[in-house]
Formats: structure tokens, sequence, C-alpha cells
């Protein structure tokens, strides 16, 4: 039985959206904003998230605090924010921070009465005591509720029940201001609530003074794809294939099977539990042979859930994708202090006590996956479907893009925003998390060549997959570019114009650099590939909260300017420029400019 029964509950989202905005701004306008949350009772949230300033300054500009050695990263950015806004100190809250191997980042937020805005938030970046780059979303208000709240938090526990039909968690609720959309800043209670049947999770604002829920943080984040061995798209292409000892010890100095406190010999460790329900249980697959030896030989002829070995396969397979994918990404900066999936962090930063809880045939649903990212120290959840559209049915969790689609979110979503899950909740920043997670299983499948990469052919039973077009370098293979976001209302289309935007991208990078057959290993190479993947995760901590096109873009920008001295500042731009995504690009419109050095 899993160790971990205690911390399974369940999540989903359904995220789609229509807006109607008043002229003269276009009905896409509000995707970098809002977004449209369906809750239960056909009750619908437009919620909201203020725009965001980003700006970046190359190699770094001086601070007031310059010549303070022992001034803190929290005080230093505090000031600087403030200074640059114009505001008191007293309305700038220090977060958290991290170290990161190239730049320092610090996570603050608006604050009014000590008092802390939920959806006014700013990331200072630094390298080299200056300040590289910081984004806010700080607003200007109309009015502010007082800071004393009116109704009880056993009352707003209620209303968040009632609304999302979930329970509360008992995650500790918080006191914090919420901007409206129309310039009124609100306080309000937040709490977590679930729904085990349903697999909900939401975080519920709700009006400290009105007892009315005003918005939701969703999250979880549906759909994904890819297969074994851990380079292969489908397990059509090579079976299963036995691998021996492929943790990599420093990601994972334990090992895969132990927290450092407890062994096991099932599909459980310090960074993810693998398990089925079955009744009130949640059963993990236990060693084939002593040795941690996990040896199950799948009968695809056969449902996912016909025998019991095809439960173990699945369960297996799900544990060592999740596993390694945590490697990688160690590897290249989502460690402990940048809010990563762990038990134990071992004193390494960050909160512990969250490895990732992976539900394979899970019950709740069919033909998909999701991937719920609360804030760091509570686990990320992943459930894995089987899918219905062969006879036999097809196990989503032998198809390793759908697994590392998924565990993706959950990097995307910790590393925007300083690990609180809250800032890829707009629909244009939801929409890139899904391009993000297909950009990361196209990177682990790819080779030299950097062919056309196809999502979901194996449960979809078709070999064009789930994507309207494969990704592809070739416009006549994917026509997409930032202009179809004018038509484009949901968030897996969205991400599939910024997936094969950075399809594009590693295309160019590999191009102009090489290509390391060890990149999944090794992080010091300078071939393009290894370069693409630390600009992917060095840009999630530098981008906004609820980026969107333009400031995730200009984020891989400065990323290469931090990391590498702004050695592949042409290749980037001509890159995103091929897609429309230009330096004057605005308002989804197209633009093929580049800076004057890459012409």
């Amino acid at each position: 039985m899993v160790a971990w029964n205690n911390l399974v509950t369940s999540v989903t989202l359904a995220v789609c959206a229509s807006f109607a905005v008043a002229a003269p701004y276009p009905r896409d306008a509000k995707h970098i904003t809002h977004h449209v949350r369906h809750l239960p009772r056909d009750l619908k949230l437009n919620t909201y998230h203020p725009a965001s300033t980003f700006k970046i300054f190359g190699r770094g500009i001086d601070h007031s605090l310059s010549k303070r050695q022992e001034a803190t990263l929290g005080e230093i950015t505090t000031a600087f924010l403030a200074e640059e806004l114009g505001l008191e100190a007293e309305r700038v809250a220090y977060r958290t921070g991290i170290q990161g191997t190239t730049a320092s980042h610090a996570y603050l937020r608006q604050a009014w009465s000590g008092i802390p805005f939920a959806n006014a938030v700013a990331n200072v970046a630094m390298k080299d005591n200056k300040i590289v780059s910081y984004a806010s979303s700080f607003v200007k208000y109309d009015s502010i509720a007082p800071a004393t709240p009116s109704v009880s938090v056993e009352d707003a526990i209620a209303a968040a029940e009632a609304a999302t039909q979930g329970s509360y968690n008992a995650q500790e609720p918080t006191l914090e201001y919420y901007m409206k959309d129309d310039n009124t800043a609100v306080l309000t209670h937040v709490v977590q609530v679930q729904n085990v049947q349903t697999g909900d999770w939401y975080e519920a604002f709700v009006d400290a003074h009105s007892g009315e829920v005003i918005s939701v943080t969703d999250f979880v984040a549906r759909a994904s794809y890819l297969s074994v061995p851990f380079g292969d798209v489908t397990i059509e292409e090579s079976g299963l294939e036995l691998i021996q000892d492929p943790q990599n010890l420093e990601a994972s100095p334990l090992g895969w099977h132990s927290d450092g406190t407890n062994d096991f010999t099932t599909t459980e460790g310090n960074n993810a539990v693998v398990f089925k329900g079955v009744g009130q249980q949640l059963l993990a697959t236990s060693q084939s042979s002593a040795g941690l030896n996990f040896n199950f030989e799948v009968d695809l002829t056969t449902d996912p859930d016909a025998n019991a070995v095809n439960v173990d396969a699945a369960r297996t397979n799900a544990f060592v994708i999740s596993n390694t994918l945590h490697d990688i990404t160690y590897l290249y900066g989502f460690t402990e202090d940048a809010f990563n999936f762990q038990i134990n962090n071992q004193g390494n930063g960050g909160v512990g006590n969250d490895p990732v809880l992976i539900s394979v045939q899970d019950a709740s649903g069919v033909n998909n996956a999701n991937f719920a990212t609360p804030p760091d120290g509570q686990p990320g959840q992943m459930r894995m479907f089987t899918w219905t559209f062969t006879t036999p049915e097809r196990d989503g969790a032998l198809e390793n893009d759908v697994v590392i689609h998924e565990q993706t979110h959950g990097v995307t979503s910790r590393m925007t925003g300083g690990g609180t899950g809250r800032c890829l909740q707009t629909l244009e920043a939801g929409g890139m998390g899904e391009g993000w997670s297909d950009a990361m299983a196209d990177w682990v499948a790819n080779s030299a060549a950097i062919d056309d990469f196809v999502v979901g052919s194996f449960v979809f039973n078709n070999p064009a997959g789930l994507r309207s077009f494969p990704y592809s370098r070739s416009a006549a293979v994917n026509p997409l570019r930032y202009s179809d976001l004018q038509v484009l209302t949901e968030v897996h289309e969205i991400g599939e114009v910024w997936a094969n935007m950075l399809h594009n991208v590693l295309a160019a990078l590999v191009d102009d650099l090489g290509f390391s057959e060890t990149a999944q290993t090794d992080p010091t190479g300078t071939e393009g590939n290894v370069v693409f993947m630390h600009l992917f995760l060095d840009a999630l901590q530098l981008q906004p909260c609820n980026p969107d096109f333009i400031s995730a873009r200009d984020a891989w920008y400065e990323a290469d300017a931090i990391r590498f001295d702004g050695a592949n500042t042409c290749t980037l731009e001509k890159a995103f420029a091929s897609r429309g995504l230009g330096l004057r690009a605005r308002n989804h419109v197209d633009d093929a400019s580049v800076s004057r050095a890459c012409r």
C-alpha cells in the first residue's frame, strides 16, 4: 500500500473561454489578463490577472544598495522595486528568493496594511550585484476594502465548498487582497478545496466582506502525450526495454526508492509515488524480484486493466519516466530551492514533503490526463487515464509523451512566479503551459535532425497524433503563427502555436551549435539542445507571473544574455520572427523584424 494515502486527492480542469470585449478591443485582447473558469452547477468566473510590465537590462543596472555589502536579496529588490514603481517601501512585500546558477531571483507582492495581494506580484533577477530584469503586475486601485474581515474563515470555507462542490483540504487559509478588473481591491479569504470524485482542486478567493467567491486558481492542467524507452515516443517503436540503474545520483542522491528515512521496494521514492486506486486502497507495484527489479512485460492485445502484469507495467513505466524527467530538469535548474517535487529536500532549500503522486488507469476519466500543481510543499498530482479509441483500449502511462507533458506542467507552474502554482492562469499563459509541455516531450524525443514531432500517436491510434499539425520547421507542414491567437480561444490550440515556435528555436540552435547525444545527463555542453534546455528553464524564472508570448519571448532573450552573454541573440530573434513573433510584434499581429545586428 502506498505510503502517501493521506496526500492523495484529485484534480481536474476544463479550460475554454470566450470573451465579449467592447470595441475597439478585439476578442483576443483579454487572453493575457483573463480566463473563464467553469465551476460545478454551471457557475462561471471570469478570473482576472493584471497585465505585467517586463523590463530586461542585459548585463544589468546598479541599484540604490549597491555599496551595502551586507544587504540581502530581499532588501535590495524591495528597495529597487519601490523606487522603480514610485511606492512606499511598506507597499512592497518580499515573499521568497532563490540563488540560481546564473542569477538570483526574488519574488515579491504588493501589500496594504501588511496584507499581500494575490494577483499583484513581481519578480526581480540579479547577477553580479546588478539588476538584470524585473516583471511587475502591481496595480493602482480606485478603492480598497478594509483590512479587517467581516466574514469569518468558517463561512468563507463553506462558500468555497458550495461553489466548487469540493471539500476544504485543511491547508491553512490566508488573508490576501485580490485586484478586480473594475479597479477595486477586495479583501479575500484564500481557501483550498478539492473533490476526490471529480479530481477538481481549486484555490478559492472569497470576498472577506461579502462572502462571494470572486475568483479561483485552478491547480490542474489537462492533456498530454510520449513512450518507452525514455527517448522513444510510443511503445510500438521498441516495446519495453530493460533499463538498469537509470537514476542520476547528482539529481537523486538518495536513488529513486528512498526518501532518506524509508527505503521502498515498490514504485515509491523521494521524487515520485506511482499507484493504482483499487477500492479504498492505493496500490503501488512491488519489485518482481529482489534487488529492485521491476520486470513486467505488457500484453497490448488485452485491455490495460485485464491482468495484474499490465497494471504493473504501467506503474513501472510512469515511475521511470517521472523520475527520469525529475533528474533531467534538476540538472538544468529545477532544484529544491527552485521549488521542485521531493519528499526530502536534504537541506537544499525549498519546502519538502511534495513528491509527484501518479495515479495510473485512474477511474475518474478516460482519453486524457491531468496534472495539479499546488504551491511548493504540497505534492503534485498526476492522473493517467486509459484511452478508448481502440479495441483493446490503450494505457496513457505507456506513452511517454503523456507522462512528460503532464509532469512538465509541474515544472513550468512551479518555476514561473516562485513556486505558488498561481502564475499560469490567464488564457494565454495557460496556453503556453500546454506548449511548454509539448516542447519538453519534443526535446526529449528528437535527434540531431530535429525531425517533425507528433504528439499522442499511440493513445489516439493515429500517426498524425492529437494536435492540429506536427511540430515542424516547415511552414508547409505546420503553418501556425503568432497572429493565429486572434482566433484561438482554447489553451491547447494556443499551446500548439507556442510549442511550434519552440520547435523552431530548438532547430535553429541545433543548426548553429550542433547536437549533444548526452544532453539528458550532461548539462555542461555547448551544443544547441543543451543551450535550449538551459534557456527553457532559465526563462521560466525570469518571466512575469501570467506571461504572454511577448514577455515569454523576451525572457528567452534575457536568459541568453545572463547565461551565454547574448551569444545566441540572433539565432533566437530569427527563429521567433519566422513565426511572426518579431521584435515589433504586438497584440497578436505578426511581425518579422529582428535587430539591426541580426539582419
